[in-house]
């Protein structure tokens, strides 16, 4: 089998206990070196092979882990982030599919999870914004036209930048485009990494507070109202809220203790 394992955002406590276990039973481990934080190999089996995808090309990747798999061997490909978003994962699997290769998904924590904890905020903020959009900016790779940034600020909603810390300035005219200007803005670098950093502006100065503040990589671009934190109280917990855990709403009977 060969499992495609999300790696967390940095910080090795952030990693899931399946990744845990599945990281010290693997006897191939092909990981992305760039991004993956290195202290998680620590957490591998003595004598694994560990491969860095990132000095390689798509073939000679998955030839590694068809290689493994035929062998017998248990192979962890693992990605940085959760393998779900822009990771490239879809076309490794599609070749495995091709060589009818069996193959396991393993979720894990994403720096957007991550840079939202590290800035103490909710995406989502009641009669505030309800919507996260997780985008890019056009870059090597292209982004589809209806996804333009500029098209996607007219929403107003929160959004999450990734891939485009160097392209700070072009981010900034797009979103201004649907954005206010005052509206605020953070970069997050190496998320929940010992050396995460943190930089506050808005929409009008975004592109000056990257380039001052150097970020280029590894680092993502957070916007929207949900960033002050004001919004009206979630009606979840309100007193008069009932459902089918709390039917009693206003003035029901506390719980003594032990009781559901």
């Amino acid at each position: 089998m060969i499992y495609f394992v999300g790696a967390g955002p940095g910080d090795p406590e952030l990693l899931t206990v399946k990744a845990l276990k599945l990281l010290g039973l693997a006897e191939t481990v092909v990981y992305a070196g760039s991004l993956v934080n290195p202290a998680l190999l620590a957490f591998t089996r003595p004598g694994a092979r560990l491969v860095d995808s990132s000095v390689l090309a798509l073939e000679e990747i998955v030839e590694i882990m068809a290689n493994a798999h035929r062998a017998g061997e248990m192979v962890v490909r693992l990605h940085s982030g959760d393998p779900s978003l822009f990771s490239a994962m879809g076309e490794q699997l599609e070749q495995l599919r091709e060589r009818g290769i069996p193959f396991e998904l393993v979720p894990g924590v994403s720096a957007w999870n991550a840079a939202a904890a590290a800035l103490g905020r909710e995406y989502t903020v009641p009669e505030l914004t309800q919507t996260l959009i997780i985008t890019r900016v056009t870059g090597r790779t292209k982004v589809p036209p209806q996804e333009s940034l500029a098209t996607l600020a007219q929403h107003r909603s929160s959004l999450c930048l990734f891939l485009s810390a160097g392209l700070a300035e072009e981010a900034a005219r797009q979103l201004a485009e649907g954005y206010p200007p005052d509206t605020p803005v953070a970069i997050v670098q190496r998320a929940s990494w010992p050396d995460q950093r943190v930089w506050e502006g808005t929409v009008a100065n975004l592109g000056s507070l990257a380039r001052e503040a150097g970020v280029q990589r590894q680092a993502l671009i957070l916007v929207g109202e949900f960033l002050r934190g004001q919004g009206r109280r979630s009606r979840l917990y309100a007193p008069d809220f009932t459902h089918g855990y709390r039917p009693g709403g206003k003035g029901r009977q506390t719980p003594k203790a032990g009781e559901d």
